[in-house]
């Protein structure tokens, strides 16, 4: 309208009340306003379900058809305001506990276009570019880089989940066990990478020599079973916290324990040990991204 050009600031606003002014239902007009909220960093958040759903859809069609035409923000120039977009995505995602995937919601967006040059690349430049941000607004709230790092590294695409994820890894952190862990998940992961061909699925018990095998396998099995129910429900740091019982079995394995051992079939029983143990850390993050302290 000739009022939010003049003064743009009267954005949502001005619609708010032309809406209720025409007769549309107070949720139309609830939506225009919510529709540009947040305006900024720490600006509120929409409220109602129809506001949420317009607000997500602007920056995304913003978001989607920008990238798809070639035209994402370069170093320190961002006149499109993508930025901004990108984080309001995210706050609204995480914040109002929206659980949705943003590659899906990229990809519906882009379709809305009825041509985009860029769309073979548009949903993994803007994912990306959204967790570039996430990168930026954990580091703005005092959090470690790494910790977001080790959740980054599973390739995760759904804000709230991340967001739940990191704060799990986080509180992880600090824990007494948490620097030998990552250690020796570190360790594990260079081991498996050197492994020539697929390490198995199966491990054999069989083949164990020594005690602290049976305890770690044993310890391993446990922790499975008891993390397993809380991943469920979504409880990470909970299940972190449970795997961190599992340092000492850990640390007297590679005490004790060569595995890289001569014999073929010992070795690669071994390796397969260890990638069950990784397998298990790797249901919430990456911890061997973790940086000592």
């Amino acid at each position: 309208t000739d009022m939010v050009f003049e003064f743009d600031d009267m954005q949502g606003i001005a619609g708010y009340y032309y809406a209720l002014h025409d007769g549309e239902p107070k949720a139309v007009a609830q939506a225009i306003i919510e529709q540009y909220r947040p305006a900024g960093a720490g600006d509120e958040l929409p409220l109602s379900r129809a506001g949420m759903a317009v607000a997500l859809a602007d920056r995304l069609d913003n978001l989607s058809g920008l990238f798809g035409i070639g035209q994402p923000p370069t170093g320190t120039k961002d006149p499109f305001a993508l930025r901004r977009a990108a984080l309001g995505v995210l706050r609204i995602l995480v914040e109002r506990d929206l659980d949705l995937d943003l590659v899906d919601l990229v990809t519906f967006a882009a379709d809305q276009h009825t041509s985009l040059p860029e769309r073979d690349k548009v949903v993994g430049q803007v994912v990306d570019y959204a967790l570039d941000r996430f990168s930026a607004w954990y580091a703005d709230a005092g959090f470690r880089h790494d910790v977001f790092q080790a959740v980054r590294a599973l390739n995760p695409s759904r804000p709230l989940d991340i967001d739940r994820r990191v704060k799990a890894v986080a509180n992880f952190s600090h824990l007494l066990e948490a620097e030998a862990l990552a250690a020796a998940n570190k360790r594990v992961s260079n081991l498996l990478a050197k492994a020539e061909g697929d390490v198995s699925d199966r491990v054999d018990t069989a083949l164990f020599e020594s005690d602290a095998e049976h305890t770690l396998w044993q310890a391993i099995q446990a922790a499975e079973a008891d993390i397993t129910p809380m991943l469920a429900v979504v409880d990470y740091q909970g299940a972190l916290q449970h795997l961190a019982s599992l340092r000492d079995s850990v640390d007297a394995y590679f005490d004790g324990v060569m595995v890289m051992a001569d014999d073929a079939a010992v070795r690669n029983n071994r390796l397969a040990v260890l990638s069950k143990l990784r397998q298990l850390f790797l249901k919430v993050a990456d911890i061997s991204v973790l940086q000592a302290q």
